[in-house]
């Protein structure tokens, strides 16, 4: 069976102008009850987005709902896993760590209109608020030209068009899981009066690229440990790629300033590599950025969905 980009939620398009990205513990002590709520909200969660598609077609809604490695098995506890569903550990590097930290649902919902993306997650919250609690919400937004927060512009590495869904959807290695993805989530806070106290020149060291043409510099003109060499998983003397989102987020009369980066990936040992690299390496932008969490999961296919709406995947009597 082929992958099939209709079959699978929404990975791997645009991070959008008006984003909510929000993680969930389950209740553990009723989890019949838990089931049944699951079952429900994977039913109406795709009437929300038709319903939404019709009452406001130029929006552009995108929608990904996904469950970490615990809930799956509490869930599911006599079902298969999909093959490369872990939860996160921390990665801890020489001056940095990179958090885990809760997660058992996740919900990544962007549109152009902030109206719709409140409209999806006050309906959501109706099958959610009783046998849930949020342990993350963070709204986030497009900044100008869809660059970072920090000013650079951001995706330029990213897979386009149809090469996206073969880095972001799982494929005929785990065909029980076809067309699923693997998220990983993970919020950073900025030190953007450092940053911003470092010249051009600097900056452009540090990320690897030129900050307004957006061209890559020379290999000798970057730091060693450049962002956009730090992140990489070259693997087997290969580049392995994901599907990747910088969000930001701000509370600007706080001075809180932050990145919400949302990848998903075919595999997750891919995305696991890079962070790997990015902290033992020391990333440059690690000086500036502080992770504050992170938690992996498992994005359902649409079919997949409609198994675990139909009760296909609890336990049987």
């Amino acid at each position: 069976m082929p992958i099939n980009p209709a079959d699978a939620q929404d990975v791997y398009r645009d991070a959008g102008d008006n984003i909510m990205f929000t993680t969930y513990v389950i209740d553990r002590d009723h989890l019949d009850q838990d089931r049944d709520a699951l079952a429900e909200f994977a039913d109406r969660l795709a009437a929300i987005e038709r319903s939404m598609a019709i009452r406001s077609p130029e929006a552009n809604l995108r929608v990904a709902f996904g469950l970490g490695a615990t809930a799956w098995k509490l869930l599911f506890p006599t079902a298969n896993v999909p093959k490369e569903l872990v939860d996160f550990q921390e990665v801890k590097g020489p001056k940095y760590t990179a958090p885990a930290t809760p997660g058992d649902l996740f919900l990544h919902v962007r549109a152009k209109d902030t109206a719709v993306v409140y409209e999806v997650m006050d309906q959501a919250r109706e099958f959610l608020r009783d046998w849930t609690t949020v342990v993350d919400e963070t709204p986030g937004f497009r900044y100008f030209e869809g660059r970072a927060i920090i000013g650079f512009i951001d995706g330029t590495e990213n897979p386009a068009g149809p090469d996206a869904t073969q880095y972001a959807l799982i494929g005929e290695e785990d065909p029980e899981f076809i067309n699923g993805s693997y998220a990983f989530a993970q919020k950073y806070l900025h030190n953007m009066d450092a940053w911003k106290a470092l010249n051009t020149d600097n900056q452009e060291k540090a990320i690897g690229r030129h900050k307004f043409s957006d061209r890559e510099l020379e290999d000798d003109e970057k730091l060693p440990n450049a962002h956009n060499i730090a992140s990489q998983d070259n693997e087997g003397g290969v580049e392995h790629k994901i599907v990747r989102m910088n969000v930001p987020f701000a509370e600007p009369g706080k001075g809180i300033v932050g990145t919400y980066f949302i990848g998903y990936a075919r595999h997750f040992t891919v995305t696991q590599r890079m962070l790997t690299n990015m902290f033992t390496q020391s990333d440059r932008l690690l000086d500036f950025s502080t992770p504050i969490t992170g938690a992996a999961f498992f994005i359902p296919s649409r079919r997949l969905l409609e198994k675990i709406a139909d009760g296909e995947y609890f336990p049987q009597d």
